[in-house]
């Protein structure tokens, strides 16, 4: 499987299209009636998740017939789907709303993550932001862009490390409660720390240059599996916390992404803890 430049024109414009009609609209104008709950009072579901996952699902269904289809939202209603992302040798993983919490409460901070997979290895990856209407994206055999309304071009992070300390985002809610206290007690020496809650926005940062790193938990391959290729082909280092390499069909674990081998080393020795 390769996607061509057309297969992959094809598909960011699929999800432009569905930002337009399905998503922006529905900005800061939900009823009530359209936010729902899904595991716990703050992992919300609303209107656009399903209008935009269905739109996106059915276009690019037409168009890759042999593709495995892998939404959020399908996947949160029916959870055996998940079963075939191993054997899929393609599979379109979709994330229709990133950061839908921020989305249903009005925050401008959401996104669109697509990922395409060959096995459960991310061989395109997409983050695109329906607000400003720009994107980063990246292939296995091409570099990350960043693309907006003016110009396009490519990112690429630097080789050497930062010369403050390493700052960048940790989830501490969604750690384990015996954890929180000791990653808390690492802010004085590692720096800033922080949570957008959307990974379409933090992996953004990251291969831009602007943080440092990004630990991730609850491994869902809408969330990280576009992150990682994005952030690989711009020169960062992404992989499990454990040292071993990054797979969508990955449900355990934390992912640390960094913008350098350097960095991620110098971080994973920080949060070694996590793995014991």
């Amino acid at each position: 499987m390769l996607l061509s430049d057309a297969d992959t024109t094809l598909i960011l414009e699929t999800v432009r299209d569905a930002a337009r009609r399905e998503i922006m609209p529905r900005f800061r104008a939900l009823s009530e009636a359209d936010i729902n709950t899904k595991s716990a009072p703050d992992d919300l579901v609303t209107a656009a998740d399903l209008a935009a996952e269905a739109l996106i699902t059915a276009q690019l269904g037409r168009a890759f017939p042999d593709a495995l289809i892998l939404g959020e939202e399908a996947v949160a209603a029916d959870p055996n789907l998940r079963d075939q992302l191993a054997d899929a040798e393609m599979a379109i993983i979709i994330d229709p709303v990133d950061g839908t919490w921020n989305y249903a409460r009005g925050l401008a901070l959401f996104g669109v993550i697509l990922a395409v997979t060959r096995y459960g290895i991310p061989v395109y990856g997409l983050l695109y932001d329906p607000v400003m209407d720009d994107w980063v994206v990246s292939g296995e055999d091409a570099a990350t862009c960043y693309t907006n309304a003016r110009n396009s071009r490519a990112l690429r992070l630097p080789a050497t490390p930062p010369e403050t300390k390493a700052g960048g985002y940790v989830p501490l809610g969604s750690l384990p409660d015996p954890h929180r206290l000791r990653v808390a007690a690492l802010w004085p020496e590692i720096g800033r720390l922080n949570s957008l809650r959307c990974a379409c926005h933090e992996f953004r940062m990251l291969a831009q240059g602007h943080v440092d790193f990004m630990l991730s938990t609850r491994l869902t391959p809408w969330d990280h599996a576009a992150g990682v290729l994005v952030v690989q082909q711009a020169g960062g280092t992404a992989k499990m916390l454990d040292g071993s390499a990054y797979s969508a069909v990955r449900r355990d674990g934390y992912l640390l992404s960094a913008r350098s081998a350097d960095v991620w080393s110098e971080i994973q020795q920080a949060f070694s803890f996590l793995l014991d």
